[in-house]
């Protein structure tokens, strides 16, 4: 079981899922930018950047967000459409803002950056928020141990799908201005179905953590994943530990086991590994987690901050 402790987030941004470069280069290229792709590499330069009105396929945060950097010093204005809302883009916004730059709309699915007609102040202060995918992962370990957590430095609202989602799966959510409390019951219960949406919806960068802690509750579960495919590259790797799993396309049918079982097992993206830990706290014997590379790119010191809370864990 995880004790009760007061646990605070470091900031941070979420992953945006396999081949979001597409977005990216696309929308780059409309604005002058020359792009190739090598052995691995991408190449870019532009003697100018314009402005453009860019419509992207899917609101990705990555895109989005590069979009918005680069029409900073674009010629003209550069409007994105179907733009990610998340978060993080307000954030960025909000630092733009106090560099000078001209841009409103972060939040909504359009935003308008006026290039070149900024004068940009230099010693700025500004605080990143929280990583609301750490902490969403820190309570999926809560859930899953049935424990006690308590984080801080959150914000909440930023939040409501995954705390709604564990509220169903019967955990006790309690929140105040800048922390969330996770009280987990003895076994989960199952959900009957969550799909992952762009924000405000069920990210899908907790999708992964989902099915962890889902293949211990007791019942049948669903999840959709509708924002990337190919996101399931844990799940072969949660069937070695004895999880009961069957996979269709983009749909995970989880039927909760009593117990997983320790195993050698392999992170091969960030938030799989992530979800492969938290399925180790829960095992019985000892479980091996390598390709901790990938976890490293977007949780710091993950194993402290489980040690913390009482885990046993150590890196080798």
């Amino acid at each position: 079981m995880l004790k009760s402790v007061k646990f605070e987030s470091h900031p941070g941004g979420c992953e945006i899922g396999p081949r979001p470069i597409d977005l990216h280069i696309k929308s780059l290229k409309l604005m002058g930018a020359n792009i190739k792709e090598a052995n691995g590499y991408i190449y870019c330069s532009a003697a100018k950047l314009r402005g453009a009105d860019i419509t992207l396929r899917l609101p990705s945060v990555g895109a989005t967000e590069n979009i918005m950097l680069a029409s900073v010093y674009a010629e003209g204005r550069t409007i994105i459409r179907n733009a990610a809302k998340e978060p993080e883009i307000v954030d960025l916004q909000e630092f733009l803002k106090q560099l000078g730059v001209n841009v409103a709309g972060a939040g909504t699915s359009t935003i308008i950056v006026e290039g070149k007609k900024n004068e940009i102040r230099c010693n700025v202060e500004h605080s990143i928020i929280p990583d609301r995918i750490v902490a969403g992962t820190i309570m999926a370990a809560c859930a899953i141990t049935a424990g006690d957590v308590t984080i801080t430095n959150v914000v909440p609202e930023h939040m409501s799908s995954i705390i709604s989602n564990l509220v169903d799966a019967g955990c006790n959510i309690q929140t105040g201005n800048d922390y969330i409390r996770t009280i987990a019951p003895a076994r989960l219960c199952r959900i009957d179905k969550i799909t992952t949406m762009p924000y405000p919806g069920f990210p899908t960068d907790m999708q992964a953590q989902f099915t962890a802690i889902l293949s211990v509750a007791e019942g049948t579960s669903i999840i959709v994943e509708t924002v990337f495919k190919d996101r399931y590259k844990h799940v072969d790797e949660l069937l070695k530990m004895g999880a009961d799993i069957k996979l269709e396309d983009r749909t995970a049918v989880i039927t909760g086991v009593n117990r997983l079982m320790g195993a050698n097992v392999e992170a091969r993206d960030l938030r799989g590994g992530a979800a492969l830990v938290l399925a180790g706290l829960a095992a019985a014997g000892t479980t091996v987690v390598s390709g901790v590379k990938h976890i490293d790119r977007g949780y710091e010191s993950l194993e402290h901050k489980l040690a913390v809370l009482g885990a046993k864990i150590k890196r080798k």
